[in-house]
């Protein structure tokens, strides 16, 4: 913590969100332990990085927002209802051009722009949108702590990025394990796998200067990250959990997911 504390907003969100791309990158690394993972075992580790997703989107990232905007000229609900509206029209705009593949679903399901581009190519750019607005996240949660330390700072910062790393991991497995299943060797399952997560810096340190040096805009961001990251959880991973009829163990996962990730902003932030 020491040592964050000595950097500016721009380089702590670098050093978070390349902490949650090693977690995608450890993730992806099972498949040079196994051809195949338990579909139950699959199921509840997409449930719990909902859950999580769905914890940080109002403690890490809601709350501050509403907190942030009160004594202000607009109600204090108003900028976090906009920029959490916001930030699911986003993702739902890249959604609809970017061409892409969820996880398991038959290649005539691919979403965005007509394309030939191979399946592989399809479900890694679904699981890189999904890591946009995480990596987002991370990075105005930095650049938030830099502005208004009062709002928990840099520990809540911190815990975001715990957080988003731990659910990165299985999210890495959703992605590799079927590229590997289709047949391609280990090394290049893991490869794309890792590099789905690669967006997060980017999108991170971008996050983080945006807000630092327009701070007028830092409740309005933070919602749009959570808004973003709602999308994301509604649109694919509690589907894509739910999808083979292991609804208790899915609907299990995310809750400890939520728990595991309001422990870690409460007791860090």
């Amino acid at each position: 913590m020491n040592f964050l504390m000595n950097l500016n907003p721009a380089l702590q969100a670098l050093v978070g969100t390349t902490f949650t791309w090693a977690m995608t990158a450890l993730g992806a690394t099972t498949v040079f332990l196994s051809k195949e993972l338990n579909r139950k075992l699959l199921d509840w580790m997409l449930g719990f990085a909902a859950g999580v997703m769905i914890a940080a989107s109002y403690w890490s990232l809601l709350a501050p927002a509403i907190e942030m905007s009160e004594g202000g000229p607009l109600p204090a609900f108003m900028p976090a209802a906009i920029g959490f509206l916001a930030g699911g029209l986003f993702l739902r705009l890249i959604d609809k051009v970017l061409p892409h593949l969820h996880v398991e679903a038959p290649i005539e399901e691919k979403e965005g722009l007509t394309t030939t581009w191979k399946r592989t190519t399809l479900l890694v750019l679904a699981i890189t949108l999904h890591n946009i607005p995480e990596g987002l996240a991370v990075g105005v949660a930095f650049g938030a702590a830099a502005q208004d330390p009062s709002l928990g700072g840099l520990a809540s910062a911190v815990a975001l990025a715990l957080g988003i790393g731990i659910q990165n991991f299985p999210e890495a497995v959703a992605v590799a394990m079927p590229l590997r299943n289709a047949g391609l060797p280990r090394f290049k399952s893991f490869w794309y796998g890792q590099l789905s997560g690669i967006v997060e810096p980017i999108a991170g340190v971008l996050g983080a200067i945006a807000v630092f040096y327009a701070s007028a805009i830092l409740p309005y961001a933070l919602a749009f990250a959570a808004g973003a990251m709602i999308f994301v959880v509604v649109e694919d991973l509690i589907p894509e959990a739910q999808r083979h009829e292991n609804t208790d163990l899915a609907t299990l996962g995310a809750m400890i997911g939520f728990a595991v990730m309001m422990v870690l902003d409460v007791a860090l932030g």
